[in-house]
């Protein structure tokens, strides 16, 4: 039994602790459940206050067909160019695919790098792991989001997080393994908050962080206050660091819970509905309209999954068969959907003036392959492919590095997942020589020593 009034440590009948109790649901009682959300505040960290930039990461989770999308070969065989055209862009003589004509339009604000390769394996997994962390998971260690980094070093700015995961996790992709999404060797403490919801519904909010409709401020409090008496039978258990981060946790949980800023930053149903069908009214297209606002208000970096999987459902990844997705819905579908939210959320960022501190990063995992499958599509291929990148201080309207004539390999300037990262923590001001503290207390450097930046991105 638990008693609130008891002045000592109290175990369970069935042997359970404190720490249990509240890791199976204890805080849903208070009206929380916000388990492994909040990041405490960082020390020590080496970071140049004067570049605070925030990051909006688009995960394209399937990965783009480099040829149908960026890095188009017009000139190559049919069996390597495919069905698709190339237009022109606002940027003299960048083209891309026909597949998006309100992202031609605004090339002069973001770059394209095309000779992006990795020599893992060509799995899905391995290249989420790759291009959300700078590393590949070996010896047991997961290495940390690039958003959680942030999140550790510079902590979260006022009531909101430092880093929101849209819509829900990466679900299964075929490997079963991580996906570089949570805070991996840093802790749960820096894991992202999970909105687990999707904006698109009608019906859209955020359970796990708004009260009921009918509960009362006065009722908050009270909840408050039992959580104090459940800490009072807890003293001796207090002292340990477990207990001193679950107390910030909770103490960040019910700031953000009892935030009418924070709270109003999930309300998309204020915003026109002009501006939230010129997103598309979909998941992703929602999805980037809510990142819009999370850094609005005050969020420091937002990754936003296009997709969850790859098996029966519509996405990037294109073998041309079920249980995936034939070539056209880059046409149909996908390219459309990707068109209209990007386009969108550059749009406004730029014109509500938060481009300039804002990096858009669009990636996927790898590249597909150059030449058509039997199936109509396009396969695996890690080999090479395209990212985009652009806002904050990273340059818009150019080309960095080139792929062969069939898109096969880098032909000049190869660029990495550990150097795409590089590029990333410099754009958000934090110096390359940070050490993040690994297992039993082991210093990891954010980057392998060596690794630089893609430098043609900076002014």
């Amino acid at each position: 039994m638990f008693r609130l009034d008891a002045d000592r440590p109290v175990e369970f009948c069935d042997g359970l602790r404190r720490r249990d109790f509240l890791h199976a649901g204890a805080l849903s009682a208070l009206g929380l459940t916000l388990p492994g959300l909040f990041r405490l505040k960082a020390f020590g960290a080496t970071t140049d206050p004067q570049k605070d930039v925030n990051c909006i990461m688009l995960m394209l989770v399937g990965a783009p067909s480099q040829i149908d999308t960026w890095d188009m070969k017009p000139n190559a065989p049919a069996e390597i160019r495919g069905p698709f055209k190339p237009i022109k862009t606002n940027v003299p003589g960048i083209e891309i695919s026909e597949n998006f004509p309100r992202m031609a339009k605004h090339a002069d604000k973001y770059s394209l790098v095309r000779s992006v390769y990795h020599t893992a394996a060509a799995v899905h997994d391995t290249g989420h792991q790759m291009m959300q962390t700078g590393r590949l998971f070996q010896g047991g260690i997961e290495h940390p989001h690039i958003g959680c980094v942030l999140g550790k070093l510079k902590g979260p700015k006022g009531d909101v997080p430092a880093h929101v995961l849209l819509p829900r996790p990466i679900g299964n992709t075929g490997g079963n393994m991580p996906h570089g999404q949570s805070a991996g060797y840093l802790g749960k403490a820096y894991d992202p908050f999970v909105l687990n919801a999707d904006p698109s519904d009608p019906n859209f909010r955020v359970p796990d962080m708004l009260p009921p409709d009918y509960l009362s401020a006065l009722r908050v409090e009270r909840r408050r206050e039992w959580r104090a008496a459940i800490d009072k039978t807890v003293s001796m258990f207090e002292t340990s660091q477990d207990a001193r981060l679950l107390d910030s946790t909770f103490q960040q949980a019910y700031t953000l819970m009892s935030s009418q800023k924070a709270r109003a930053a999930f309300e998309l149903h204020k915003e026109p509905e002009k501006v939230r069908e010129k997103y598309g009214m979909n998941r992703f297209g929602q999805s980037c309209l809510l990142a819009r606002r999370m850094i609005e208000a005050g969020v420091r970096f937002v990754t936003v999954n296009m997709f969850e999987t790859v098996f029966d459902e519509i996405t990037w990844d294109i073998h041309g068969s079920k249980p995936f997705s034939p070539i056209s819905c880059y046409k149909d579908l996908v390219g459309p959907m990707f068109d209209n939210a990007f386009s969108s959320l550059v749009e406004e960022l730029g014109e509500r003036g938060l481009l300039a501190n804002t990096m858009v990063v669009a990636m996927g995992e790898f590249g597909r392959t150059p030449k058509v499958n039997p199936a109509g599509g396009r396969d695996h291929w890690p080999q090479c492919w395209t990212i985009v990148m652009g806002g904050g201080p990273l340059k818009g309207g150019t080309i960095v590095g080139a792929s062969d004539e069939i898109a096969a390999a880098p032909k000049d300037r190869p660029v990495n997942p550990a150097e795409v990262a590089a590029t990333l923590y410099q754009g958000l001001g934090i110096d390359l020589r940070v050490e993040l503290p690994g297992a039993q207390g082991r210093p990891i450097p954010i980057v392998d020593r060596g690794v630089e930046p893609i430098h043609e991105l900076f002014a």
